[in-house]
Formats: structure tokens, sequence, C-alpha cells
């Protein structure tokens, strides 16, 4: 039984954590459809638009790789909410740069449920997520 209750004494710390990371994932939920010119929501729900869904299901992975960096690597509360920031910004900036630069008409093609354009996103978000991630270690 002691073996039970030393191994919950860190579950505190994980509700706080995993909650702070829901709100985390939420604000990049909002933050990603501000700076999208399509809604992803829409697409995928309404239109079923697969290019859409792998896009946006990338860039979430993406978001969720970095902040499980951020989590692993943080000294505190404070610091874990700083560099998961960090890392919402990290990944709104790689849609912003594969749109304004790689892939200037990515949201055009997303909307005519073009799936490669799709997968290119999705593959850049995962790829920045785990670049991000990586570089959290301090």
């Amino acid at each position: 039984m002691d073996a039970v209750l030393a191994s919950l004494s860190g579950l505190s710390n994980f509700v706080i954590y995993f909650a702070v990371s829901i709100v985390l994932l939420f604000i990049f939920k909002i933050a990603y459809a501000l700076v999208t010119p399509h809604d992803e929501w829409k697409l995928v729900k309404e239109d079923r638009n697969t290019a859409a869904a792998i896009g946006f299901g990338g860039a979430i992975v993406g978001f969720c790789i970095a902040l499980a960096g951020a989590v692993s690597n943080s000294a505190s509360l404070i610091d874990f909410s700083v560099w998961g920031l960090v890392a919402l910004i990290a990944q709104v900036l790689a849609f912003l740069i594969l749109r304004f630069s790689f892939m200037p008409k990515i949201a055009e093609r997303i909307d005519n449920q073009e799936v490669s354009a799709g997968v290119m996103l999705a593959s850049i978000s995962i790829g920045v997520g785990l670049l991000n991630a990586a570089c959290m270690t301090y």
C-alpha cells in the first residue's frame, strides 16, 4: 500500500500541469484559427475536408510535442507556461512562414481538399514541434 501511495504522491502536480496543458491547447486552437484564412473546424466537421483534418491534426500534434518538451524541461509551473507560450508562437509562425514563403496557396489548396497540401502542412507542423521540443532543453 505504501508503494501505491508513494506513486500517487505526484498526482496533484500531474493534474495541475495537465490542466494547464489543456488550457494552452485550447489557446493554441484559437490562435491557430486566427492566423489561418479558413475555418478548420467547419472544414473538418461540416465539409469533411481530409486535407484540413490532416493539416490541423498535424498542427495539434506538433504543438503537443513542443508542449511535452516544455513540461519535461520546466523548473516550475510558470516556467512551463512561458515555454508553452513560446511553443504556441513557434507553431503559429511555422504556419505563417509556410503560407507566405514556401506554399503561398496552402490555404486555397486545403480549401480545395488537396490532401498533399494537408500532408505538407502537417509535416512542417510536426517537424517544427520536434525541433521546438528539442530546443527547450537547458
